[in-house]
């Protein structure tokens, strides 16, 4: 009588415990946005370009005398109220957006040794943008709801029925031509910025994918939040 053949094991995937789950998309939550802070941060440094909404957030830190983490904020407060009559609902990440990613700018900006040659501010730029892409992973796919940016884009696309690639499109050249009139920066760094980061923001989404409550697969990203990033 032959022996029975041992039985495969079961590598039916395990899901982690709710407690630990939760304290792991936090901890991306807040690691994302500050770091997408501080990636802002070594761009504005390098003086070379900033993406789009920065344009404009130093623009009117030129003209107003606040530092530019402190327009971050009040820009991001200002436009989360938009999100009211466009019936959008923040999440705790939408919030936590508004504060996090300002505070990290300006406390980085402050550490930050000044950096006057090319051989200096081009690794900058590029640390920037590469770190802002792993930034923009690590928060969307903690799924704590988007930023106050990213919602209005969802926002418009919803009340206008148009593609969220244009309503994006739309919004960024109309902040990028404010900015640039009020003194903010475009360069290389800004072309640069706008062709790698959707790429580079789906790269770490999949990277920081936290796995789901009910199948133990990973989730990139849920619902529009995603999309209004990756759709460029």
């Amino acid at each position: 009588m032959s022996a029975k053949p041992p039985e495969a094991p079961d590598r039916t995937p395990v899901d982690p415990p709710p407690a630990r789950r939760l304290t792991r998309r936090l901890f991306q939550l807040y690691a994302g946005l500050a770091l997408y802070g501080a990636s802002s941060a070594l761009l504005v440094e390098a003086g070379l370009g900033l993406e789009p909404w920065n344009v404009l957030h130093q623009g009117l830190a030129e003209r107003t005398g606040l530092t530019i983490g402190v327009v971050s904020i009040v820009i991001g407060a200002a436009v989360l109220l938009l999100w009211i009559p466009l019936r959008q609902r923040p999440g705790l990440g939408t919030v936590s957006n508004v504060f996090v990613v300002g505070v990290a700018m300006d406390g980085t900006l402050a550490a930050l040794p000044a950096a006057h040659s090319l051989t200096a501010r081009v690794p900058l730029m590029l640390a920037g943008i590469v770190l802002n892409g792993a930034a923009t992973g690590l928060y969307i796919a903690a799924r704590f709801g988007p930023g106050p940016r990213d919602g209005l884009m969802t926002g418009l696309h919803r009340l206008t029925g148009r593609s969220i690639r244009l309503m994006r499109t739309a919004v960024e050249v109309a902040v990028v031509g404010t900015g640039f009139a009020l003194g903010g920066t475009i360069g290389v760094g800004t072309l640069l910025y706008a062709v790698s980061i959707g790429p580079l923001a789906q790269l770490f989404l999949r990277v920081f994918a936290v796995p789901s409550a009910s199948s133990g697969s990973t989730v990139v990203a849920e619902g529009s939040p995603g999309r209004a990033i990756l759709r460029r």
